[in-house]
């Protein structure tokens, strides 16, 4: 019975302690006020800031949100299974749900196939590069220029 009590009067403690450090300071936090503008027909004597540029985030953190469906920040197994689920729906042609070596082998034979310019049976090293996966080239958005403001005379 002891031990109960020990229990309810440490959660009762918990929850007072938390209640005294969550107690909402932040709401009570003043802002500083905006900038003024300036007057109309004058200029500000500072340059405009640079606007914040984006972070930069690299090939790996970008395939990682590819894979992470559900934004938690972690890949489950199925969310890392899901595209080979569905590179195997479409090599499996007649739906049966079992990948036999010629509906396997399309694709690459067809590959080969069209890579082989020859016609000998054999990729030589310019053919073997357009074998190559083709890779999306970048988007770049590059923003116009910020117009200077319009003088009012």
């Amino acid at each position: 019975m002891w031990r109960f009590l020990a229990g309810v009067g440490s959660a009762l403690a918990l929850v007072a302690a938390g209640l005294f450090l969550f107690r909402g300071d932040a709401a009570t936090e003043t802002l500083p006020p905006p900038p003024a503008p300036p007057a109309i027909g004058q200029t500000a004597d500072t340059e405009m800031p640079e606007p914040p540029a984006a972070t930069a985030r690299t090939r790996e953190q970008k395939r990682f949100d590819r894979y992470d469906k559900d934004r938690d920040g972690r890949i489950t197994r199925d969310e890392y299974l899901a595209s080979r689920r569905k590179a195997y729906a479409k090599l499996d042609t007649n739906g049966d749900g079992r990948l036999s070596f010629e509906e396997w082998a399309v694709k690459t034979t067809t590959k080969f196939a069209a890579a082989d310019k020859g016609r000998d049976g054999a990729l030589d090293a310019a053919e073997f590069v357009t074998t190559a996966v083709k890779r999306k080239p970048a988007r770049r958005a590059d923003c116009p220029p910020a117009s200077p403001p319009a003088d009012e005379s």
